[in-house]
Parts: structure tokens; C-alpha cells; sequence
């Protein structure tokens, strides 16, 4: 199953540092499918996105995945892909960037023909193969037709696509320089929230966080003495205080770090899909472990 993760330290910019496959595999590790793309996204100081990313199909790959990369902004976005639809090629690899925003996704859309034919003229948007990065061209342009609510855009995206869609999940981060969103659709994929305050649980700790199955881990001594906001696929350490989210539940950190969440789709998708109706590779995309 595809990994997401986020975090917001807004306004302050924090330094942290992602291994995006934390270690060498073990022979536990190597009895499951390898990843098929791994992606790191946050922002420089005058809000330009930057996105580090690569497909995993060359060993010179995965190393690219397993060295350490430190960087600095105030919002951060990272991605373990395992692919479902489009090839092994950086274009379909997370997370992608329209109009100066971030987003990764984690689940399946089908009916990607209509989907095109909802886009129109936004389908210039899209440079890959991927369901994701259509739902995207989608989100960027309901919030145009919102007048640059993305709140609004992606709850107008994600009505459309689940009432007219075959849909098995729709998990997603968006992130600009200031501002992080998530949704959790619908309860197929688990999506956890942390508001972390400074030093963590205890109040002395930097942040360390370490995912059981993605493999995923992120380091940020600056988050000893500020607050962050966290979401993630899973817990990603032992506070107490993640949550789960609710199916449907759309969740805003503004650039002062409040938070707002509010249900969204609180009715199931029109076209549900099961493991069972996917194809052998997006099924296998969507497996954990």
C-alpha cells in the first residue's frame, strides 16, 4: 500500500531530515514487492515548490530513496509509491505540482475516460498516467472555480469523482508554502493525525518518527521547541494523542497551525470497488504490508 506523510511547522520554517526507505532490507523486508517510486516535496523561502523524486526501477534508484536528505521549509509532503495505474517513470511518480501546490495520493480511481472528459481543457494540466494526478487536475480546477478556496476544490473534486466514478480509495495530502490538507475517503485506507506540541508527549523531544511498514522516517531536532501538525498512513510513533480520521473527513492547518477538520462525503461512494474488481497490479497496490 502506498504511504503518505505530512507536516506543517507554519509559520516557522524547520529543518528535518527523510529517509524515504529508512534502511537496508532485511529478509523480512525482502519477502514483500519492492516500492515502485518514492517522492519528497516542501518549498523554498520564496514558496517555490521543489520535489525530489524518482521511480524504483534501477538500484541507483532505491539508493537515491535510502540517502539521507535534509531540508528546510515550513510544509513537507512525502510519498512511497506502489503503482496502481501509469508505468515506472518519474512523471507518474508522487508528488506532483500544479499551480504552486502539492499533492500525493494514496488509493484507486477508475473511469479515467470520463474523468478526461470532466477535465476538458485542464487535462493539459496532467503530464502522467495516473488517476492521481488527474483527481489533481480536478482539485486545482474546482478550487479555480471556487476563486481559490482549495477547501471547496477539493471537496467539489472529491463529491464528483465519488459520484460518478468507480472508486476503491481516495486518500490524499495537498500542501502549499503555509497550508496543509488531507482527506480520508472512505474508510478502506487509514489516515492518522498528530497535533504535536513542542518536544512531543514528554515536551523534550525532537521529532523522530519511523513507520512500521513504509519504511518511511523523518528526524526534525527544530521540533523540540515548536509545534506541528502530522498525518500519516499509520502511527508513526508511540504518542498518544494520533487519531484516526474519520471516512470522509476533510482536515485544514491554516499557516498559523490551527486546525479545522469537517465531514465532506458523509454518504459512500456511488460505485464502490472492492480488491476483488481491481486489476492484479492495482489490487497488489493496495495490500498492506
Amino acid at each position: 500500500m502506498c504511504r503518505l506523510f505530512g507536516l506543517s511547522s507554519s509559520p516557522l520554517r524547520t529543518f528535518a531530515t527523510f529517509w524515504l526507505l529508512d534502511a537496508p532490507d532485511s529478509l523480512s523486508a525482502q519477502s514483500h514487492r519492492e516500492p515502485d517510486g518514492t517522492g519528497l516535496g516542501f518549498f523554498a523561502p520564496d514558496g517555490t515548490p521543489e520535489v525530489h523524486k524518482a521511480p524504483m526501477a534501477a538500484y541507483e534508484d532505491r539508493a537515491f530513496a535510502q540517502e539521507a536528505r535534509q531540508v528546510e521549509s515550513a510544509t513537507f509532503i512525502a510519498h512511497i509509491r506502489f503503482a496502481s495505474t501509469g508505468g515506472l517513470d518519474v512523471r507518474n511518480t508522487h508528488p506532483f505540482e500544479q499551480q504552486g501546490r502539492l499533492l500525493a495520493h494514496n488509493g484507486v480511481i477508475e473511469g479515467l475516460d470520463e474523468l478526461d472528459r470532466r477535465l476538458g481543457d485542464d487535462l493539459s494540466l496532467v503530464h502522467g498516467d495516473t488517476d492521481s494526478e488527474r483527481f489533481f487536475a480536478l482539485v486545482t480546477r474546482e478550487t479555480v472555480a471556487n476563486g481559490g478556496d482549495v477547501s471547496a476544490g477539493i471537496a467539489a473534486a472529491a463529491r464528483w469523482t465519488a459520484g460518478n466514478l468507480p472508486l476503491y480509495a481516495l486518500n490524499i495530502i495537498l500542501v502549499t508554502p503555509g497550508e496543509l490538507w488531507a482527506l480520508r475517503y472512505p474508510a478502506t485506507h487509514e489516515l492518522y493525525v498528530l497535533r504535536r506540541p513542542a518536544g512531543g508527549h514528554h515536551g523534550s523531544r525532537h521529532l523522530d518518527h519511523t513507520g512500521s511498514h513504509g519504511r518511511m522516517r523523518v528526524h526534525s531536532p527544530g521540533l523540540g521547541d515548536r509545534p506541528a501538525v502530522v498525518v500519516a498512513s499509520e502511527p508513526m510513533d508511540e504518542h498518544p494523542h494520533w487519531r484516526l480520521m474519520e471516512p470522509g473527513e476533510l482536515l485544514h492547518v491554516d499557516e498559523h497551525l490551527h486546525t479545522t477538520s469537517r465531514l465532506v462525503l458523509p454518504d459512500p461512494p456511488a460505485h464502490p470497488l472492492t480488491l476483488a474488481d481491481l486489476r492484479p497490479t492495482a489490487a497488489a497496490s493496495q495490500r498492506t504490508g
